[in-house]
């Protein structure tokens, strides 16, 4: 199980997995660092427009993306062949459907779950 080391993630895995999981914290899977609107309200996160363009003081999407890369890289140098849990933010989420399922951000964004108030228990990502 890894998760964000960020508080309300890692009590979340806490929560939920502690008794039945070893928990891994990784930077990688933090939310996007929203800079000024960091702890604001994400409605007023426009994401298309930040997609290359970084939030004043913070990341773009592509960084998120880029951070994501990289850990999925390492998932699948240390851990091939095995099943993982991952537990992070809403950005670190629709950098896998960019990675994984080959969405472009625009995408990814226009289908997002949140905006349908479709969620579920689990998403099945699977690297290739």
């Amino acid at each position: 199980m890894f998760c964000s080391d960020l508080k309300r993630a890692v009590y979340s895995a806490n929560l939920g997995f502690n008794d039945s999981h070893k928990i891994i914290e990784d930077t990688r899977l933090r939310e996007c660092n929203y800079g000024e609107l960091n702890q604001k309200d994400t409605s007023l996160v426009n994401y298309i427009d930040h997609i290359d363009t970084p939030l004043p003081a913070g990341e773009s999407l592509k960084d998120v993306e880029k951070r994501m890369k990289d850990f999925l890289n390492y998932i699948e140098r240390e851990y091939n062949d095995k099943f993982v849990a991952i537990l992070a933010h809403k950005a670190p989420q629709l950098a896998l459907e960019v990675i994984i399922n080959n969405k472009s951000w625009e995408q990814a964004i226009n289908e997002d779950w949140r905006k349908k108030k479709a969620w579920q228990p689990e998403w099945i990502y699977i690297l290739k």
